[in-house]
């Protein structure tokens, strides 16, 4: 039975659980739910978590535990050189995998039989062709130790998929029969099933915090790897950006600092003005009849894919503003530059500073306006001295947001400014981000181990630590500003 299956079975069982727990708590209670200290329906619930929860932290443990499993046991059977390295391995299994899948294709596909694919050999068979016909292309022919690993590695997943079965199953019935077997009028059960709730919540909430943390950990170990080969105060002091792969690299990140705030700064300057007083007009000048119209045709800009922004900026937004006004007035003639990447992820903000601005706008009280109208301030004054500063930390959350997308944009930068990466005033030159360098250290085959590559973490690393500081700063401004109105 497949993972999926066995997931149904488990929400079946727990459905009959549900109404097995209320039918024998009202049994118990002589048909008078007076008599049970919780309402029936915690019962029934009661046995419904007791039957799921068992079982699908079996589940969870046996997909996690098996693959690790059957890996060792397989590996034996590998040749000694897939066991030298971890990137052997990693590619023999990969190989592994690939054939045992082939013949449990064949097996299905009625190509061959399930004992034929048990029992195939290298020495009569080309197996290669054999999986051809399934749609499993090889780059080569199957080695007998791969061939026999294959065979191996079906037969404990086979297995293992039975193993599961069974544990799961029982463990699931197990955990019903106890829930049925303490149900009784005396039962606190809406206590169980609260607490069970708040353990749920609170594994939830911690899953983001842990989260955190295993981001900050693959960062900073990869960085402080980094930072063995390399001097510390040449990446973050260092003026020149030129990576070689063939050593003498010179990994200075403040060029690349001052691109990612530069264009940051340009696409704020566009979005923050027009983001917000778009959120103005909707929330206190539009008609209803204007507000449905406006409202949603913004918002469809943040559905477009930033590679379609990104097309955008190479090949419209580029082109028009070198011919227009950079090559007129000698400030350049590329159309990759920090005002072309500036002006589309501005636009591609709009939808974010806007939206988000309009619903706390409209989440003001009502009173604060009448107030105000009531001293004689027009509908300007109001939402000047009024709406406005009680709005100020929603509107702060979304300016935070638009700044933190702009930081992280990767696909219009790398098509709408280029990958120069330099320090100047001129907007019209193009420069690149940390996010673009990112990319570009960690793609192509490159040594991983090598300060060129790892640059790409402390970056990361560096990035992180820009957007706290950011969060850090509007968190304070929000606290300063909201105790006036609170």
């Amino acid at each position: 039975m497949t993972a999926f299956f066995l997931l149904v079975t488990i929400l079946i069982l727990a459905l009959v659980g549900y109404i097995l727990g209320r039918v024998r708590a009202m049994a118990r209670a002589g048909g008078d739910a007076r008599g049970l200290h919780s309402l029936p329906n915690y019962y029934g619930w009661h046995a419904a978590l007791m039957t799921v929860l068992p079982a699908m932290a079996v589940l969870i443990l046996w997909l996690i535990v098996q693959p690790v499993v059957i890996e060792r046991k397989v590996g034996t059977l590998l040749p000694p050189a897939a066991l030298e390295t971890d990137t052997a391995f990693t590619l023999a299994m990969d190989d592994v995998r690939r054939v045992a899948k082939g013949l449990d294709l064949a097996v299905a596909n009625g190509v061959m039989s399930d004992s034929d694919a048990s029992m195939i050999r290298t020495e009569f068979t080309d197996v290669r062709e054999r999986l051809a016909q399934v749609g499993v292309a090889l780059g080569s022919n199957v080695s007998k130790e791969t061939l026999a690993a294959a065979q191996s590695y079906r037969k404990l997943t086979a297995l293992g998929a039975v193993g599961r079965t069974i544990a799961v199953l029982a463990v699931a019935l197990a955990g019903l029969a106890w829930a049925l077997a303490v149900t009784g009028p005396k039962f606190r059960a809406r206590n169980r099933v609260e607490a069970i709730i708040m353990g749920a919540l609170v594994i939830a909430s911690s899953i983001a915090i842990l989260t955190t943390v295993g981001i900050i950990w693959s960062m900073l170990s990869e960085s402080l790897a980094f930072f063995r080969q390399y001097p510390f105060t040449e990446f973050f002091f260092g003026l020149t950006w030129s990576p070689n792969f063939k050593g003498g690299s010179e990994l200075g990140f403040v060029p690349l600092l001052w691109g990612t705030l530069y264009i940051s700064l340009v696409s704020m300057i566009v979005a923050v003005p027009l983001g917000l007083f778009t959120a103005i007009y909707l929330a206190e000048y539009a008609s209803p009849a204007v507000r449905a119209v406006v409202k949603p045709a913004i918002e469809v800009i943040a559905g477009i894919p930033t590679v379609v922004f990104g097309l955008f900026a190479l090949m419209t937004v580029g082109p028009l503003l070198r011919d227009w006004i950079a090559a007129p007035m000698g400030l350049g003639n590329s159309g990759s530059s920090v005002m072309t990447a500036g002006l589309v992820i501005g636009i591609l903000n709009i939808p974010f500073v806007s939206s988000l601005a309009d619903d706390i706008l409209n989440a003001v009280p009502q009173a604060l306006r009448d107030g105000s109208y009531g001293l004689g301030a027009t509908k300007s004054e109001t939402v000047k001295q009024v709406v406005l500063p009680a709005a100020l930390p929603g509107i702060m959350g979304a300016v935070l947001m638009a700044a933190s997308r702009a930081i992280g944009e990767t696909m219009v930068v790398a098509m709408g400014a280029g990958a120069a990466a330099k320090l100047s005033l001129n907007p019209f030159e193009a420069m690149t981000t940390m996010t673009v360098k990112i990319v570009g250290q960690l793609t192509g085959d490159t040594d991983f181990a090598s300060p060129e590559t790892l640059v790409a973490f402390a970056l990361g690393l560096t990035l992180f630590v820009l957007t706290l500081g950011l969060n850090v700063v509007a968190l304070q401004v929000v606290r300063k500003y909201k105790e006036q109105y609170e």
